[in-house]
């Protein structure tokens, strides 16, 4: 078995990881169904951490930013496989038989699904498919993808959560970028997720936090920074990722041009 990879065939991810992981694309387009077969999945949704352990399955719901730790334990690789739930493939389905939202559910962003022996036997029947994904073919994950979706009705919240298809309202743009301004994504995606344009995103920005998005946001995460690291006593290497920063030097850099001195100096 290949080790070290997140392989995606059309829309299930086949992850075998061998050291700790953490996901920098953080953005979750189309609810994920995951099934952890070794090790421990982390999502962080800026509210609340869920943790999948071995033999767990979870749900990921759609539009929302997060962030993703995969973590082997002991000798072993982390394994998980994960099924996407495409937008399209659920609006046919929904059309085809005639189902659409029964009202409001409101339901944790992510979740752990209780025993079930029969997603277990579904997601147990994929595992070969770790030694030889080219027989994954886009025909077989179509029908595989049908054959999850009929599992998942069987729980009465599905329905509601996984047909609803109506595009967000504007959201509270001070409320959602205090939330999540540690996340590395372009402004053009934090529009798309408070439901503005780019253009009516920078206005109503500049109008409330009085500052351009890219100046409040490297500001925000350099004072989360500096608070870490003088108050919780946390290595640089360990906060410059969760504090919204990819690059290390980058980070180090911005740093003392803030304050004056680098994270290793204070």
């Amino acid at each position: 078995m290949q080790q070290d990879k997140d392989r995606i065939r059309n829309n299930i991810l086949l992850s075998c990881i061998e050291q700790e992981k953490k996901d920098f694309q953080p953005f979750v387009e189309d609810h994920t169904v995951s099934f952890v077969l070794e090790g421990t999945l982390i999502i962080n949704d800026g509210d609340e951490i869920t943790e999948y352990n071995k033999g767990e399955i979870g749900f990921i719901s759609k539009n929302q930013l997060v962030k993703i730790q995969k973590l082997s334990k002991g000798n072993k690789p982390f394994l998980s496989i994960s099924v996407i739930l495409p937008k399209n493939i659920l609006f046919q389905y929904s059309k085809e038989n005639y189902l659409s939202p029964k009202g409001i559910y409101i339901e944790k962003p992510n979740f752990i699904f209780a025993h079930d022996i029969y997603l277990k036997s579904y997601f147990n029947s994929m595992i070969p498919y770790f030694e030889n994904p080219q027989a994954l073919t886009h025909k077989l994950s179509e029908l595989k993808t049908l054959e999850l979706i009929e599992l998942l009705l069987r729980d009465d919240r599905m329905q509601n959560i996984l047909f609803n298809f109506q595009d967000k309202f504007k959201l509270d743009l001070q409320a959602y970028m205090n939330k999540n301004y540690m996340h590395n994504i372009p402004l053009k995606q934090f529009a798309k997720l408070t439901g503005r344009s780019l253009s009516t995103f920078k206005r109503d920005f500049q109008a409330i936090f009085n500052e351009t998005p890219n100046k409040w946001l490297i500001k925000k995460r350099l004072d989360l920074a500096h608070y870490l690291i003088t108050k919780k006593n946390k290595k640089t290497s360990e906060i410059f990722f969760d504090v919204g920063f990819v690059n290390l030097s980058h980070f180090s850099r911005r740093f003392k041009t803030e304050f004056g001195k680098s994270p290793s100096e204070i």
